[in-house]
């Protein structure tokens, strides 16, 4: 270690002494990677509890307010549009400050946009509504950002592992959310609030402590540690091509800022956006299809708490799945998966409470082979030097497909149907086969060791 080179003394005291401690100390890497992941473990109990009040009465919530069926895919679009922009805005921010800033800032947004809410269904407010949930969407954008920060200090073979576990614990709340949909309909009309504003009663104070535990508690600053880590062996790199004893640190010395893989990091980002499209097109529309035959609120708060626990539940295994047979493998999963989810749901009559369940399960269980093979190829395609803003630009796309479909799905199921609607969103996730297959033949002479 004493042989190494140091960065200079300029920019050694520009860094703090904290941090330089753990950029020093392997040991103390593993251990900061370790609190890390329990830290937004515990953000994203309570961040899955407020993502879920829009997906399960968004919908809903437009169609009371609004009067007909035609527009309730509106909601989805406008918290997922404000994502979008919630995404580049916390990837900027991550960046620059580290993940504890920028998270904090957008779990603490996505609270006050659930407020809002609040008080546009208590004054019958469209316009503070539609505002509302576009503020709202940086709630939704956070919790998925907040899987990047358990793999700022993971080796290779531990990213897709270590964002499942971020994942996984997403179960408790995002399920816990749906299934209290009637207590929190209750308690909010028992302080005069309207029933379906209740969930985001209950959204805004899950957003708000999400942010509060990862501003006290994410120091020192996982990304901030990873990007000093990055310095220094850049500057080993830097050296040893000055010494001409290694041409490969040459190569890459004279990139330091450069995308390792490209090629991979479009297919990550394809197969994020296609997943999202399909998953949000048919999710967001199934409470206003039950609500069409006959269902209430508790039966469309179980079938999408069984669909956002097969989002996030089987996160463990799938990162398993996807370090031990690779990121194409589980990509090619998804579309298969979400093909199923896409045909089971289209025939499935409106009364069948159990075939229901089962293509949501289905899309949930797509969309996370989907969201954790894609996530895995964009930590490994990219440096620390440009990993956080590249992941908010990635996050973007991902968040203006599921406005897309937010949007655009309450239109075709009015024009034909909940069962065409199904169909063509699993149709459209076959195209993650042939891109996938394409693109990775390019990229695998660069990235053999996930193809």
């Amino acid at each position: 270690m004493n042989n190494q080179p140091s960065l200079s003394p300029q920019r050694q005291k520009s860094r703090s002494d904290r941090v330089n401690e753990y950029v020093k100390s392997p040991e103390k890497q593993r251990r900061l990677y370790k609190k890390t992941l329990w830290i937004v473990v515990a953000s994203q109990i309570f961040g899955g509890a407020g993502l879920a009040a829009g997906i399960t009465v968004g919908a809903l919530l437009a169609q009371d307010m609004l009067g007909n069926d035609s527009l309730s895919g509106l909601p989805a679009a406008l918290f997922t549009l404000g994502s979008a922009a919630a995404a580049l805005i916390v990837g900027r921010l991550s960046q620059r400050f580290g993940r504890r800033v920028g998270l904090a800032a957008g779990f603490i947004a996505g609270g006050a946009g659930a407020l809002g809410v609040v008080f546009a269904a208590l004054w019958g407010q469209i316009a503070l509504l539609f505002a509302s949930l576009l503020v709202y969407g940086a709630g939704t954008a956070t919790n998925l950002q907040a899987r990047y920060a358990g793999t700022d200090l993971a080796k290779p073979s531990q990213r897709a592992k270590a964002i499942s576990i971020a994942m996984v614990f997403t179960t408790i709340g995002a399920v816990a959310g749906p299934n209290l949909v009637e207590p929190t309909g209750r308690m909010a009309t028992s302080i005069g609030l309207p029933a379906l504003s209740g969930p985001f009663v209950l959204a805004a104070a899950a957003y708000l402590i999400a942010g509060l535990v990862l501003l006290l508690f994410l120091q020192p600053d996982p990304f901030i540690v990873a990007k000093a880590i990055a310095e220094e062996e850049s500057l080993t790199k830097s050296t040893q091509m000055k010494g001409g004893k290694n041409p490969q640190a040459k190569e890459e010395a004279s990139h330091p800022e450069s995308v390792r893989n490209r090629t991979g990091l479009i297919v990550g980002a394809t197969v994020m956006v296609l997943t999202q499209i399909v998953m949000v097109g048919i999710m967001v529309m199934t409470p206003v299809h039950m609500k069409q035959h006959g269902h209430g609120l508790g039966d469309a708060g179980l079938v999408i708490g069984i669909h956002v626990a097969c989002m996030y539940l089987p996160s463990l295994l799938t990162g398993v799945l996807v370090d031990k047979l690779g990121r194409t493998f589980m990509s090619y999963a998804s579309g298969v998966t979400l093909l199923l989810a896409g045909l089971t749901a289209a025939i499935a009559p409106g009364e069948s409470m159990g075939l229901l369940i089962v293509a949501l399960a289905l899309l949930g269980l797509g969309w996370n082979f989907g969201l954790i093979s894609g996530t895995a190829a964009i930590i490994d395609a990219t440096t620390p030097k440009v990993r956080a803003k590249t992941q908010g630009t990635v996050d973007v796309l991902i968040a203006l497909a599921g406005a897309s479909g937010g949007a655009l799905s309450g239109m075709v199921m009015a024009g034909v149907g909940y069962s065409m609607l199904s169909l063509a969103g699993g149709l459209m996730a076959l195209l993650l086969i042939p891109v996938v297959a394409w693109s990775w033949r390019r990229s695998a002479a660069a990235y053999p060791e996930k193809g």
